[in-house]
């Protein structure tokens, strides 16, 4: 356990030893059983603050994801601390109101607090598929701009451009009908690659050709 772990479990418990020891000291151990309740909810409020980062999407964006659900979490804490703090100072015999309020809060800050989970979960299973997506275009036009920096000959170096420019323009959106293509011309353009280094012009060429048709026929299969 490093030192940074340890500081922040001692600052989480911070209001907890604060909180506990001023209720205690001020207030002894003898309480109604709406006081109870309040306090009760109170360190649930808290807990839920503690373990919101754990119900962050790992793979997902800290900031765009995490933010919201620490807002909400935050949110829940400060109005059943505030609440739970009239209610104690308050003190009174009957619980029977403070139990439902609390439990109607809870259950409002759980519903919130789920229906975001799900909107994260669906968000970034879009942007995980978009990124996926992405990967063809991005890595094949990557390559073929590397191979096209190590090109002297001009003629070749039109040809490279002009796949360069099919792919790169090429549609986004992909789906399972076309992997095996993006697939081939990804593994083309390293044999092209190599056919560069080779200084093998006619081998080059051939591998255009084959790296031009494969990317053209996953277009056209995507058009439909």
């Amino acid at each position: 356990m490093n030192k940074k772990y340890v500081l922040w479990i001692f600052l989480d418990l911070v209001f907890l030893i604060v909180f506990n020891s001023v209720f205690f000291v001020a207030g002894g151990t003898e309480h109604e059983t709406s006081v109870w309740i309040s306090y009760g909810f109170i360190h649930f409020a808290y807990l839920m603050l503690l373990v919101t980062p754990f119900l962050i999407r790992k793979s997902g964006n800290i900031v765009v994801f995490g933010f919201p659900l620490y807002a909400i979490s935050s949110t829940y804490f400060i109005v059943t601390f505030t609440i739970g703090l009239i209610f104690i100072f308050m003190h009174p015999n009957s619980y029977k109101a403070i139990l439902i309020a609390e439990f109607l809060i809870a259950g409002i800050y759980a519903v919130i607090l789920i229906l975001y989970i799900i909107t994260n979960e669906s968000s970034a299973g879009s942007i995980e598929r978009n990124e996926v997506e992405l990967r063809y275009i991005r890595v094949a036009s990557s390559n073929l701009k590397g191979i096209m920096n190590s090109i002297n000959d001009k003629r070749l170096f039109k040809k490279v451009e002009k796949i360069y420019d099919l792919i790169h323009s090429s549609p986004v959106k992909s789906n399972k009908s076309v992997y095996s293509y993006e697939k081939a011309v990804l593994e083309l353009i390293d044999v092209l690659e190599d056919n560069i280094r080779k200084n093998d012009v006619a081998s080059a060429e051939a591998t255009i050709y084959k790296i031009e048709r494969k990317a053209s026929e996953r277009n056209r299969r995507l058009q439909y």
